[in-house]
């Protein structure tokens, strides 16, 4: 017998309904998350900018220990 978590089993549905409105449309669901990212007021980071950029302790931990 497998246990389930309840709150997960929640998520999962929710996350179905909410795809199955937009029928199943990642263009769509993209758009509504953007539109109500917008209308929500909240400020976002964008950190798009990072991509393939290391942070400072993984270039620290990276170098060689005569350098």
């Amino acid at each position: 017998m497998t246990w389930t978590d309840p709150i997960v089993e929640e998520v999962r549905r929710v996350r179905h309904e909410y795809a199955a409105r937009l029928h199943f449309d990642l263009d769509a669901i993209y758009q509504d998350l953007k539109s109500r990212e917008a209308a929500s007021g909240r400020t976002y980071v964008d950190l798009s900018s990072l991509r393939g950029q290391r942070a400072p302790a993984e270039k620290a931990d990276q170098q060689s220990p005569g350098s």
